[in-house]
């Protein structure tokens, strides 16, 4: 996933499906899965977040200006990827 271009790294279907399942796991009631860069560690990480006024606290890849930017977002229950637009 994520290869090409337009993002800095690519990810395993395996890895992906294995965040999905841990967001839905938790015992919080996480709805939305952000895929977000780090780029100090220069890798994606899984960020789970309730509500979509939560989404806002990131800004999107390639403009964001501080260590953290995000790539995608993901409906942990549904499986679908979330518009996030610019």
């Amino acid at each position: 996933m994520f290869d090409g271009p337009d993002y800095p790294n690519s990810i395993t279907e395996d890895l992906f499906e294995s965040w999905l399942e841990e967001g839905r796991a938790s015992k919080i009631s996480y709805h939305f899965l952000l895929i977000v860069w780090n780029v100090y560690d220069e890798k994606y990480n899984p960020v789970y977040v309730e509500t979509r006024e939560e989404i806002g606290n990131y800004e999107l890849y390639p403009n964001a200006k501080g260590s953290e930017a995000l790539i995608a977002v993901y409906d942990l229950y549904s499986e679908s990827r979330v518009s996030i637009g610019v």
